[in-house]
């Protein structure tokens, strides 16, 4: 799609699947990934609990979600107590903002009765509600009912769940059975990745990630800018500046150097030119577009050295990518559009009457279907495509391809209009699908530029963010010494923290780049994550216990501060919060809450000692340490980071 959609991805989908390269032997040794209990495994688990006859409402997921272990309780007793239909009342079981207003709590205008007073039948219900093993307390507020989940029974099955099946804790099946195509990234191809690309690549690797643990098969595609007329002009400028031995050393940055050349040559042309006639022309422009002519009517020469061009750019940004750990299962374009399919949009354009003449170009005016989308151009005067008729094109052939359930697009809110336009063509070209399509966008990153001058390619970004973590790390000798590998630790923990920044406000706000934020180890930022993650790693280290020791097997009953209940209640809504992502699509959500979790887990340490206590508590404290870091590893990996494991 348009230039503006070319951008470069941080997400880790290695991350996502393996385990960190730093991870310490007694984890690694771990990794594998228990299935999720199936309800009747579960029911089996709650018996031993003293709960019986547990019955899970329908649709729900209480083996993948203990949230829905609740829930289906509540909506039981509650449909019991009040006679209303448990359809409602399942459904209106909401999250609460803080933990004093409960784990669950329902506002009963929502169930829909009439002729009573909410805030007389909330203190009403609440004195009669049974808690049973489930409940800790049921509390009325106003028109509310709140409901506090029994910690004990927390620690039961969360722990266990957490411990036992490890990367897969939040998953989900909602996506069982579809599959999902995410087109992210695709930057221009002999072009440097700009810093300002960084968004579509951070959302779209999330996305891809995200879509995986709620079970979607998931296609990721990288629609790479490699066709247009600019690589008329690169050829040209290739031919006059080109060297054989930079293209093969380094083919991206020599080719925009050629580019940014070539450009000036046809600037300067233009200007004597205006100066001479009056009139802005340029030999080297005309040339640049009859080589992209002899491009579109398949001259093999031009093909030839373009197909070069792109080859070698493909090769140089996977290793830009392999350092990123994310791959993709296809590096489309704007020059893979099948032609048979190009065909196709515009043989509809004529038979669905859509498109007319104007000045030799055609157009497709859509102001008759809606004012506020305007004329769009399809095919300019000279017969080359534009952006939009490959898109249509595109994703024809798409549907065909992958027989997708849903196809997001990730490009920046300057190209909405663009895809109402393109959405709306597929439309009236009678495609019942195009609901499946989904724009998601985001705003622009603000002020980003290097602190050592204005050139602003993502890799001078990330490098200055490596050099920087790795200077803090030596500030520490002792702790310095004992990192195995800390200029990859250092880049690590430099990339949380540009895409942290990112992803810490909505995706459409525009957000400032800020330097001494984004490195400080204080606060809500990447560093501050990563430290979190390797200091309960440390705490694993020195309790003198190994995973191995089979952490759920601990008494939970040792755990009695409030500070664990807290705990444990944020960790148990881990498989919601994930689920609530899945709505939003915002990074955010999840970013949000690991911030909340890691704060509850500092405010631990002074209460909740390891090392040093008698083995059954400190067992029983590890499981919960040790649930937390999983927690938090299993969302830093969802967000595309690569947790460590010392800093």
């Amino acid at each position: 799609m348009l230039a503006l959609r070319r951008l470069f991805t941080t997400a880790s989908r290695r991350a996502f699947t393996t385990p960190s390269k730093t991870a310490a032997p007694y984890y690694t040794a771990k990794m594998s990934t228990a299935a999720a209990p199936d309800v009747a495994t579960l029911s089996s688990q709650l018996e031993k609990l003293g709960i019986d006859k547990f019955e899970p409402f329908p649709g729900s997921s209480p083996a993948l979600n203990t949230m829905d272990v609740f829930r289906s309780y509540i909506t039981k007793e509650l449909a019991a107590l009040s006679k209303v239909d448990p359809e409602l009342i399942y459904p209106a079981l909401e999250w609460t903002s803080t933990s004093d207003k409960g784990d669950l709590v329902i506002p009963l205008p929502r169930l829909r009765m009439k002729g009573v007073n909410p805030q007389e039948l909330a203190v009403e219900w609440a004195s009669k509600f049974p808690k049973g093993e489930y409940l800790k307390e049921v509390k009325a507020m106003g028109p509310f009912m709140q409901f506090f989940f029994s910690p004990k029974l927390l620690y039961n099955i969360v722990i266990k769940d957490i411990l036992e099946r490890k990367l897969e804790y939040g998953s989900s099946d909602v996506g069982k059975g579809k599959k999902v195509v995410i087109e992210f990234s695709s930057p221009n191809i002999a072009k440097p990745f700009h810093a300002g690309h960084l968004r579509s690549t951070i959302i779209g690797g999330f996305l891809s990630n995200l879509h995986e643990k709620l079970g979607w098969e998931v296609i990721r595609l990288n629609y790479l800018g490699d066709w247009g007329k600019q690589f008329g002009v690169l050829a040209v400028g290739f031919e006059r500046y080109g060297s054989e031995e930079q293209l093969v050393t380094d083919p991206i940055q020599h080719l925009f150097e050629v580019y940014v050349r070539i450009n000036k040559d046809m600037e300067a042309e233009k200007e004597a030119s205006k100066e001479a006639t009056g009139e802005e022309s340029s030999a080297t422009d005309d040339k640049a577009r009859e080589y992209f002519r002899k491009m579109e009517d398949g001259d093999k020469e031009a093909l030839a050295l373009w197909s070069r061009f792109r080859d070698l750019s493909i090769e140089r940004y996977k290793d830009t990518y392999a350092r990123l750990n994310i791959h993709y299962d296809s590096y489309s374009g704007e020059s893979q559009v099948p032609e048979e399919f190009m065909k196709m949009a515009k043989d509809l354009f004529v038979e669905k009457g859509l498109v007319h003449e104007d000045r030799g170009a055609k157009l497709i005016d859509l102001t008759k279907f809606n004012k506020k989308l305007g004329k769009v151009i399809v095919e300019k005067k000279d017969g080359t495509s534009l952006y939009i008729t490959r898109d249509v094109g595109g994703a024809i052939a798409r549907m065909e391809k992958y027989k997708f359930d849903k196809m997001i697009y990730v490009i920046a809110s300057q190209q909405d209009l663009h895809c109402q336009q393109f959405f709306r063509i597929l439309k009236e070209c009678g495609f019942d699908w195009v609901d499946r399509l989904q724009h998601v966008n985001f705003g622009l990153v603000q002020g980003m530029s290097t602190r050592k001058g204005t050139v602003v390619f993502l890799s001078n970004i990330l490098e200055e963010v490596k050099e920087s973590m790795h200077n803090v790390m030596k500030k520490n000798e002792v702790k310095y010494n004992q990192v195995e590998n800390p200029e990859e630790i250092a880049d690590l923990v430099g990339i949380s923290s540009v895409m942290i920044q990112d992803m810490s406000a909505k995706r459409v706000n525009n957000y400032k780049f800020d330097w001494d934020r984004m490195l400080s180890f204080e606060g809500d930022t990447g560093p501050y994550l990563q430290y979190a993650h390797s200091r309960l790693r440390s705490v694993e280290r020195k309790s003198g216990m190994t995973i191995d020791e089979n952490l759920a097997s601990a008494d939970f009953s040792l755990l009695t501060e409030p500070i664990a209940d807290e705990l444990i209640r944020t960790l148990t809504q881990f498989p919601d919060v994930v689920l609530n992502a899945g709505k939003t699509q915002e990074p955010a959500t999840i970013v949000t809450y690991l911030f909340k979790l890691t704060h509850q887990v500092s405010s631990c340490y002074d209460v909740l000692w390891v090392a040093g206590q008698e083995e059954a508590l400190a067992k029983a404290r590890l499981s919960l340490y040790s649930s937390a870091r999983q927690v938090l590893y299993n969302g830093m990996v969802l967000l595309g980071l690569t947790p460590v494991d010392r800093m």
